[in-house]
């Protein structure tokens, strides 16, 4: 069975990928993969309350708890997943990479990657 090193290092191998964090609700890192000048602790340390305005905003929105989701800046892609309870991930690519196969397989898979930790 892989390990959630193992499936971050897989994360991190796609194309255009600068970083995969896997942060603990707490703000730390549990493991990660950056390249291109990323800070994964920055990263992780700030992550949980962009979770948080989003699960308010879901909440207010009537559209329920948030899942995934795909935040859009100048120098490319932030996607935000809710893993468990207790975990979140974040992947941050670059502007012209295509998500979508990366989008589909952190959903199908986002319970097999939870059960790692």
């Amino acid at each position: 069975m892989a390990t959630i090193r193992e499936v971050v290092e897989a994360l991190s191998r796609r194309s255009g990928v600068d970083a995969v964090v896997v942060v603990g609700r707490d703000g730390l890192p549990i493991d990660s993969r950056t390249a291109n000048g990323v800070d994964a602790e920055t990263v992780a340390a700030l992550l949980p309350s962009v979770i948080n305005s989003m699960m308010q905003l879901g909440q207010a929105g009537g559209r329920g708890d948030f899942g995934t989701g795909v935040l859009e800046f100048g120098a490319g892609l932030a996607l935000v997943s809710v893993l468990n309870v207790d975990a979140l991930l974040v992947v941050l690519v670059q502007p012209s990479t295509n998500v979508g196969a990366m989008l589909y397989d952190l959903r199908r898979h986002r319970s097999a990657i939870a059960g790692l930790l």
